[in-house]
């Protein structure tokens, strides 16, 4: 047995070692969902409605920085998975120095033009006025730690591809835990307000990122080469982006689909959009795991295609299939069963009955078809992970097309309904192309190494 052996997913039992590798990055992703809520509790409660505003309109841009993090992360990472199921540990380690350096360099860019143009994308926004200058002072200083967040990011993507998923999970509650005493103690304490907000996290995020370094620089220590290891590579740095660009479109097709779909909701009014949001925040919850199941399979693949075991894939993709209906079932019976005391935490009953309406016709609705999401998840996750990216890639631009095309063009004639429909039928659009192209198995094929 070679060194490190039980550190890769190609030698356990495939239900036992997928379950238990996708288990940590579940718990820590819904981690992170609720440390975003007690965030925003936090500032609304301490400053005021503004503030809370001025948080939120920062939301949506912020989050496409978010997606374009993990969704690099996750596609950079098939690469150092795969080298790492072949036992090709020279390579493995010139893998992950090499997007390390690359997205260093990628997010100190982001970083600079995110700082200049943020006034004038919350001006497209529409950001109300009142909140602008607020808005805008968290953005900058958000964008002036958007390093750290990025190298976290990345530095977790090389844990999951290293077999390590529970290191990001311990990492991700110290930093979340951290992060919220710092708003208590900038925003409450030192009155600072929304700036203590932003300050709070870029701090959190800096210590977590390095934290991060010095484990994996230690780790990647442990993997003995008679060679010396080349810190940069330029035809691993092009290999990883061909797969890092449909992994961010993935990834950003969710938030990206939210987001344009909403203009299609404003139009029934805010109350409908306040609404439709807490349903949005619920949604968010729920398919964590479906998510992070379709991310572990992904470095499933990825490394049992380097170690020359394509039948362990076919094997842990039922093996998947098993924990995404497991979720659906537990989170149908969540949806309409539960659904009044889950929407009140959002929306009072008694306060807005348009909006407590439509939060609990789309979050009702939209529970029965959370498996369809995790059939879409593990199903791009073989395609990603095999770096067989142009089918993949396809099916989630037409996911996307159907969402947002259902709900402009429709919506306004059947009502607002017609957005609830537009998202199963492009989840289910997505895995019905993609699992068409899992069955020809061209996937196989395409081991990058």
């Amino acid at each position: 047995m070679s060194q490190h052996s039980k550190a890769n997913l190609t030698t356990q039992p495939p239900a036992r070692s997928l379950f238990f590798f996708a288990l940590p990055m579940i718990i820590g992703n819904l981690f992170q969902q609720f440390y975003n809520m007690a965030d925003s509790i936090i500032v609304g409660n301490l400053v005021g409605e503004d503030a809370l505003a001025a948080v939120g309109a920062s939301y949506s841009f912020t989050t496409v920085f978010i997606m374009i993090a993990i969704g690099g992360g996750i596609g950079a990472s098939v690469l150092t998975s795969q080298y790492l199921g072949a036992e090709h540990y020279k390579e493995m380690k010139s893998s992950a120095y090499t997007f390390l350096i690359s997205f260093a360099v990628f997010s100190t860019l982001l970083a600079v033009i995110g700082f200049f143009i943020n006034p004038m994308v919350l001006m497209l926004l529409k950001t109300p006025d009142n909140i602008m200058e607020d808005a805008v002072l968290y953005l900058q200083i958000y964008f002036a730690g958007l390093l750290f967040m990025f190298m976290y990011n990345i530095l977790s993507a090389n844990f999951n591809a290293l077999g390590k998923s529970k290191i990001p999970l311990y990492l991700l509650i110290f930093s979340s835990i951290l992060n919220i005493f710092m708003d208590l103690w900038m925003v409450g304490g030192l009155n600072l307000g929304v700036a203590g907000a932003a300050i709070a996290t870029v701090i959190a995020q800096g210590i977590a990122a390095v934290i991060s370094f010095v484990i994996l620089m230690r780790m990647l220590s442990t993997y003995k080469v008679e060679e010396k290891v080349k810190r940069f590579r330029g035809d691993m740095f092009v290999t990883g982006v061909k797969i890092a660009i449909p992994s961010i479109i993935q990834q950003s097709i969710v938030s990206i689909g939210m987001l344009l779909t909403q203009s299609a909701v404003n139009q029934f009014g805010s109350s409908a959009l306040a609404g439709y949001s807490a349903g949005i925040r619920l949604e968010s919850l729920c398919i964590v795991p479906m998510i992070a199941t379709g991310n572990a399979m992904s470095t499933f693949t990825a490394q049992n295609l380097g170690a020359g075991k394509p039948e362990r894939v076919h094997q842990g993709y039922h093996v998947a299939y098993g924990i995404i209906i497991a979720f659906g079932v537990f989170l149908i019976a969540v949806s309409q069963l539960f659904y009044k005391p889950i929407l009140s935490v959002f929306v009072e009953q008694g306060e807005s009955a348009v909006a407590f309406e439509t939060g609990t016709s789309y979050f009702r609705f939209i529970g029965l078809f959370f498996s369809f999401l995790g059939f879409k998840a593990i199903t791009d996750g073989i395609l990603r992970g095999a770096g067989d990216i142009k089918v993949y890639m396809l099916a989630n631009l037409i996911n996307l097309t159907i969402r947002v095309a259902v709900a402009q063009l429709c919506s306004p004639i059947w009502g607002i309904q017609l957005i609830w429909y537009a998202v199963p039928m492009g989840w289910a659009a997505n895995y019905l192309i993609s699992y068409f192209w899992y069955r020809t198995g061209n996937w196989k094929k395409k081991n990058l190494l």
